[in-house]
């Protein structure tokens, strides 16, 4: 469950590349996020997420060849 940012925490090497994809229920792309990872084991806040309307949401995350896939609720 999120209300307004993702707190997300990485141990992917130094000088990579995350890459996240937010999605309504609908397979509606809301919001997208790039991150070039300053340092190992590395946590960040993905902010600006509360104008979004509450409901369901999948988070993909990706990195290289490798992907993930969260099912999120927003909520009040």
């Amino acid at each position: 469950m999120f209300i307004d940012a993702l707190y997300l925490q990485s141990s992917l090497p130094k000088g990579d590349c995350l890459r996240g994809v937010l999605k309504d229920d609908k397979g509606l792309v809301c919001r997208t996020l790039e991150r070039e990872l300053d340092q190992e084991a590395q946590t960040f806040t993905w902010t600006g997420l509360n104008d979004l309307p509450y409901g369901r949401y999948t988070l993909e995350l990706s990195h290289a060849e490798d992907e993930m896939k969260l099912s999120l609720v927003k909520r009040i």
